[in-house]
C-alpha cells in the first residue's frame, strides 16, 4: 500500500485522458468478465459486487445483489439487451469515478491506496503526466 495526496483533480484529469482512461477500462472489463466475450452479463455484474468489493462494504443477500445488478443495467444498458457493452462499461466506470471525485472534493485529502485500485491508478496517471 502506498500514501498519496489526492483531490478531484487528480482523478478527473485521468478520466479526461481518453487512452489513458480507455486502457484503464479495458483492463477492468477483462478482470470482470468471466467468460471471457467481451461483455457483461448479469452474471458478470454479479461478480463485481460479490468479488471485488470488499465485505461489508455492499449487501451480501442474493436479492440485494440481484436489485443493484438490475440498477446497473437500467442504467447503463443503453440497447437494453441485458448486457453491458464496451462503451456501456465504460460510462458505468466514469460514474464512478467522478463519483469519486466528488466524494474527495478540491480540497487536498491524504489517501492510503490499495495496490491496483481505481484511486491508485489515478494518482499513478497523475504522477505520470506531471511536468
Amino acid at each position: 500500500m502506498n500514501i498519496a495526496v489526492v483531490n478531484s483533480s487528480t482523478i478527473t484529469k485521468f478520466v479526461d485522458d481518453k487512452n489513458a482512461f480507455d486502457e484503464f477500462v479495458r483492463g477492468w472489463l477483462a478482470v470482470v468478465d468471466e467468460d471471457g466475450d467481451g461483455v457483461l452479463s448479469r452474471d458478470d455484474i454479479r461478480g463485481i459486487f460479490c468479488k471485488l468489493l470488499p465485505l461489508g462494504y455492499y449487501p451480501r443477500e442474493k436479492d440485494e445483489i440481484d436489485g443493484l445488478c438490475e440498477s446497473v443495467l437500467e442504467r447503463f444498458d443503453q440497447d437494453r439487451n441485458g448486457l453491458l457493452d464496451g462503451n456501456e462499461f465504460k460510462s458505468f466506470m466514469m460514474e464512478i469515478m467522478n463519483a469519486l471525485a466528488r466524494g474527495i472534493g478540491g480540497s487536498p485529502l491524504v489517501v492510503v491506496l490499495e495496490q491496483g485500485s481505481f484511486l491508485s491508478k489515478a494518482v499513478q496517471h497523475q504522477l505520470a503526466t506531471s511536468d
